[in-house]
C-alpha cells in the first residue's frame, strides 16, 4: 500500500514539474505585458498568484487522471468491442471479421462522443455566452445538442474508417466541401459560431477518450496501422461539429419561416371573413 502511495506521489511530482514548465511562460508573459508595456500595477495580485497556483495543480491532477484512467479505458473498451470472441460469441474464433460485425464499436463510438461533448467545460461557455450575445434566440441546450450530435456522428464515422481502412483525406474532403456549401446557405449569424462550435469541441474531455479510442482500434484491428490509422478521429470530432450546428440553424429557420407564413395565412383568412359578415 505505501509502496503504491510513494510511486504515485514520485509520479505526480514529475507532472508538477512538467506542468509549471508549460505554463510558467504564460505567467511570464502576462506579467511582463502588464509590468513592462502597460506600466501598471497588476489589480489583486495575490488573487492571481493564488489562481495560477490553482491553475498549475489543476492542471497536474488532470493529467494525471488521463494517464490512469481516461487513456487506459478507452484502449481497454477498444480492445474488448474488437475481441472475435465478444463479437461472435465464440471462444477462440479464427474467421473472418467484417466491417459490419464492428456495430458494438460504432455505437460506443458513437454514444461517447454525444456524452463527452454535452459534458465539455468549453462548449458550455461559448454556449451560454452565444445566448447571452443573441439576446436568448440561441438556446444553451439546442446548441449544445446539435454540437453533440455532430460529434458523435463524426466520431462514429471515424471508427468506421479505421476500422475499413478507407483513406482519411477522402472524408475530410467531402466533409468541408459540405461546410462550404451550407455556408452560403445557413443564416449568417450562425456560421461564425459553427465555425467555433468545432474547436470547442476539442478539449479536455473530449480529446483524451477519442484519442484512446482511436489508438486502441488501430492497434486491434487486424490490419490497423496505429500511427497511419490511429489518428485523425478529432479531426472528425472538429468538422462534423460545424455542419450540425448550420443545420440546426436552418431548419430553425425553416421551421420559423413555415410558422410565420401559417400564421400570415390563418390572419389573412380571418381577415376575409370579417370583411364578409360586415357586408
Amino acid at each position: 500500500m505505501f509502496d503504491i502511495l510513494f510511486q504515485w506521489i514520485i509520479h505526480f511530482s514529475g507532472v508538477l514539474l512538467a506542468t509549471a514548465r508549460d505554463i510558467f511562460p504564460i505567467l511570464v508573459i502576462l506579467l511582463g505585458f502588464q509590468v513592462f508595456i502597460l506600466r501598471k500595477p497588476i489589480p489583486n495580485f495575490r488573487r492571481v498568484i493564488i489562481g495560477f497556483v490553482y491553475v498549475w495543480v489543476g492542471l497536474a491532477l488532470f493529467l494525471q487522471g488521463l494517464d490512469q484512467a481516461l487513456f487506459p479505458i478507452g484502449r481497454l473498451m477498444a480492445e474488448q468491442l474488437t475481441n472475435p470472441s465478444f463479437i461472435h460469441g465464440v471462444e477462440n474464433f479464427t474467421g473472418d471479421i467484417k466491417w459490419q460485425d464492428y456495430f458494438w464499436v460504432y455505437m460506443f463510438a458513437i454514444a461517447i462522443g454525444f456524452s463527452t461533448t454535452i459534458a465539455e467545460p468549453s462548449l458550455m461557455a461559448v454556449a451560454m455566452k452565444a445566448n447571452q450575445v443573441s439576446g436568448g434566440s440561441i438556446g444553451i441546450w439546442g446548441l449544445r445538442i446539435a454540437v453533440a450530435i455532430g460529434v458523435a456522428v463524426g466520431i462514429g464515422l471515424g471508427t468506421f474508417r479505421i476500422v475499413t481502412g478507407y483513406p482519411l483525406h477522402y472524408f475530410i474532403i467531402t466533409g468541408y466541401f459540405i461546410v462550404v456549401i451550407q455556408t452560403f446557405f445557413a443564416p449568417k449569424m450562425i456560421v461564425p459560431l459553427a465555425y467555433d462550435s468545432g474547436g470547442v469541441t476539442t478539449s479536455t474531455v473530449t480529446v483524451p477518450l477519442v484519442a484512446a479510442l482511436g489508438l486502441g482500434l488501430a492497434e486491434t484491428v487486424p490490419g490497423r496501422n496505429p500511427l497511419m490509422d490511429g489518428f485523425g478521429l478529432i479531426a472528425f470530432a472538429s468538422l462534423f461539429p460545424i455542419m450540425s450546428v448550420m443545420a440546426y440553424a436552418q431548419i430553425s429557420e425553416a421551421i420559423n419561416k413555415r410558422q410565420a407564413k401559417k400564421t400570415q395565412s390563418e390572419s389573412q383568412d380571418t381577415t376575409k371573413e370579417n370583411v364578409k359578415e360586415d357586408s
